[in-house]
């Protein structure tokens, strides 16, 4: 098995950590492929900005998908998912649903622990958009500039850790989710300071994305996830405007 992990921001040092924590949430036997936006933001707050790190997703995963059994989106609020797996015809699975489905698994409702106070209105928004709003009991988020977006579990890893003591204790928190690509491998590494279960959504997405994998599920041909109709397109990279604009794969398996 094979999966392509993308970070959809241009921060190398961040897709360092999610590939740290992606292979030891891998079995025997997969590999990983390991891909950074070329262009965009250092790291997602807003809703402009993950309209960029989707555009940079879809970009990464025309380009490189063939050879692969799944792709990732590691990056939390999930940019270019739902767009990814209308024109892919491999399982993709997003950081931020696959952690949302594992907390309400654990869970009556969950918090959200963030890096930014900025971040929260696009993480509300996509919470709602994936139907938890109900099971959502907080987001809390650092509320000082980030020095070095690659460093944040150091530099802010205390703080991080009392949010989440406060999520539990004032909020009613059951599950946790240390949530951004920036915070891969926390979860693992704060899980016995905390009284509830801790998450982390590159750990949750690398497990369901084998596990996608391993159900073999074929691509829709009908229904709205089925493959883009065909259509002229113009200034799109030649792969993405294969999936995009001149889409006839009736072969897609």
């Amino acid at each position: 098995m094979k999966l392509l992990v993308i970070n959809p921001n241009i921060s190398t040092d961040v897709t360092a950590l999610i590939e740290r924590e992606a292979r030891r949430s891998t079995r025997p036997g997969t590999e990983l492929s390991m891909a950074t936006a070329p262009f965009g933001v250092a790291y997602i707050e807003t809703r402009a900005e993950a309209q960029i790190g989707g555009y940079a997703a879809m970009q990464l995963a025309a380009e490189r998908y063939a050879d692969h059994d799944a792709v990732v989106v590691a990056a939390f609020g999930d940019p270019g998912l739902t767009a990814l797996r209308e024109i892919l015809p491999i399982p993709v699975v997003g950081m931020t649903e696959a952690a949302l489905v594992s907390a309400c698994q654990q869970g009556g409702r969950f918090s959200v622990i963030a890096i930014s106070q900025r971040i929260q209105a696009w993480y509300r928004e996509t919470i709602a958009a994936y139907g938890f709003a109900d099971r959502l009991a907080s987001i809390r988020a650092l509320d000082e500039p980030l020095a070095h977006i690659g460093r944040v579990q150091e530099d802010q890893g205390e703080r991080l850790v009392a949010l989440a003591e406060r999520a539990v204790l004032d909020d009613g928190a059951d599950v946790l989710i240390l949530a951004g690509a920036p915070l891969a491998g926390l979860a693992r590494d704060v899980a016995e300071r905390l009284q509830v279960p801790a998450l982390d959504g590159v750990t949750c997405a690398l497990h369901q994305a084998q596990a996608l994998v391993d159900l073999g599920t074929t691509a829709p041909s009908a229904g709205s996830f089925a493959a883009p109709p065909c259509k002229p397109c113009r200034g799109l990279p030649e792969t993405l405007a294969r999936l995009v604009g001149r889409q006839d794969l009736v072969n897609r398996t």
